[in-house]
This record gives C-alpha cells, sequence and structure tokens, in this order.
C-alpha cells in the first residue's frame, strides 16, 4: 500500500506572502503527512526562495512573470499528474492551516469513495466563524447584487447564493468550491482537465469545480475542519476589485450571462438535495 507521503502533493501560490503566514501553512502540511510540497511565487522577485529551500524544505518556483493563480498551480498540477504514484493533489491558500490529521481524514473519505473527484472540508475564520466555502453557481445578479447594493436588500438572494440557510453539518454535492482549499483526485484532473489559464484570478475555482462536477462528485465534508484567514482583497483593494470584475466577464462570457442550463441544472439539484 501506498505511503501518504507518496500518495499527495500540495502547492502553494504566493504574492509577496508573509514568511510566518507560509510557515504556518507548510508546517500544517508537513505535520499532517504531506512531505511533497511545492511553492510557485508570482512575486517580483525571488525574496522567498531562500526561505522556502532551506527553512521550509519546500519546492520552489518562481516565472518570469505573474503568472495568475490558476495557470501558476498548473505548473504543480502537471509534476503531479507525470507521477502515476500521486493520487490526490491539494491546491491550498498560505493563509489556511489545521490539525495534522485533517489530511488522512479526507484522503479516508476520498479512497471511500472513487465518484469523489473534489472536495473542501469545514471551514472557519480564525474567531471560529464559518466561512462560506461552498455555493451556488455564480449568475451575474448574485455577484453584482453582493457587491452593490445595500446589505439589506442583497440579503435574501445573498443567504440562497452562499448556502446560509444550510448548517453545514452534512456531506453536500456541490458545484462551486472556493479555491483556499481543492482536494483534487488526479483522475478527476485527467479527465476534466487543469485551471483555465484564460483567468488571471477569482472565478477559476468556480470553473475548474464546476467541469469535476459534471463528471464527478464535489464534496463539501464537515467531517474535517480548517482554519482560513480570508483576507477578502478584492473588497478592500480597487486593483484588485479590477482583476475581479475583468475576470468574472470572462467566466460569463464563457458559460453564459443569462442563458446557463447547466448552472441552472446543477443549482437546483443542490437546493432540492439541501431540502430547498
Amino acid at each position: 500500500m501506498k505511503d501518504l507521503a507518496d500518495r499527495v502533493r500540495a502547492s502553494i501560490v504566493t504574492y509577496r506572502t508573509e514568511r510566518a503566514e507560509l510557515r504556518r501553512c507548510v508546517e500544517s502540511l508537513h505535520a499532517a503527512g504531506v512531505s511533497s510540497v511545492a511553492v510557485v511565487d508570482n512575486s517580483p522577485d525571488e525574496s522567498l526562495k531562500d526561505f522556502c529551500l532551506e527553512k521550509l524544505r519546500v519546492g520552489y518556483t518562481h516565472p518570469e512573470r505573474n503568472l495568475g493563480y490558476g495557470a501558476a498551480h498548473n505548473i504543480e498540477l502537471r509534476r503531479s499528474l507525470d507521477r502515476p504514484e500521486v493520487d490526490y493533489h491539494l491546491v491550498i491558500n498560505s493563509d489556511v492551516y489545521f490539525a495534522p490529521d485533517v489530511i488522512r481524514l479526507i484522503v479516508g473519505r476520498m479512497d471511500s469513495d472513487s465518484a469523489i473527484g473534489q472536495l473542501i472540508p469545514r471551514t472557519f475564520y480564525p474567531d471560529g466563524r464559518e466561512q462560506a466555502v461552498v455555493r451556488l453557481l455564480p449568475a451575474p445578479a448574485d455577484l453584482i447584487f453582493r457587491r452593490f447594493l445595500p446589505a439589506r436588500l442583497a440579503a435574501r438572494r445573498n443567504r440562497r447564493f452562499l448556502l446560509e440557510f444550510w448548517n453545514h453539518a452534512s456531506e453536500a454535492d456541490v458545484p462551486y468550491h472556493q479555491g483556499s482549499f481543492m482536494f483534487l483526485r488526479t483522475e478527476a484532473l485527467r479527465r476534466c482537465g487543469l485551471f483555465d489559464e484564460r483567468f488571471f484570478m477569482y472565478p477559476e475555482d468556480i470553473d475548474l469545480t464546476r467541469r469535476i462536477h459534471r463528471c464527478f462528485r464535489t464534496v463539501f465534508w464537515p467531517g474535517a475542519t480548517i482554519v482560513h484567514a480570508h483576507r477578502a482583497a478584492s473588497y478592500k483593494s480597487l486593483r484588485m476589485l479590477c482583476i475581479h470584475t475583468v475576470n468574472m466577464i470572462r467566466y460569463f462570457n464563457k458559460w453564459g450571462w443569462i442563458f446557463d442550463s447547466e448552472r441552472r441544472d446543477f443549482n437546483r439539484r443542490l437546493l432540492r438535495d439541501l431540502g430547498q
């Protein structure tokens, strides 16, 4: 039987990332038995190189330019697909950390059901609040209302979009997983493809999850928990808001603005399964 260290690889994409944050994430991975960890650094310089190679003992790649989130992760996803012993690849943000048993628990759940192509565990903010890491596939109105309307006017639609009516205490097959922690079966990646590199940042997680959802189960699983110190950069930076907007336009150009029958069918099935 293959060892966990051989079966799971992880990649972290950094951009001017704080060393303490990156160390905490890598230490969580190593403590959980994931020894093959790679950092792809989109920063303008290689200031993290020695820290990664000598202090953290992880792989380090510095592209010639900022590739964006999905394209940078694809470098390591391709390396995982080239290694037949790797069954799972974890796409993880540097601001995520967790207990040592989390990866073992997730692998156990994935091993128990080959129909699961992707999994995300229950996720909390550092202060203990639940984080909405699984959602309906978005329509343009979902994002416009969330971003630009007063909260009281958008509350009803937002509650439905973020699945806030559901207590997140049970497993569910959800077509949209947030990209902070995407535990991916390599077989699913071979069948469904990697991140779409047309998206520089933000909707690449929606796009990949829905493609995997076509052929596999994409599972929210509360049997393990993680902490994500989510920064929500596009709510704090005009530049990041512009990047978010441009890439969501690309997303809707690809999948459909008003008419997206797959979005309708996936969302209806999920809401039915959750009792709505």
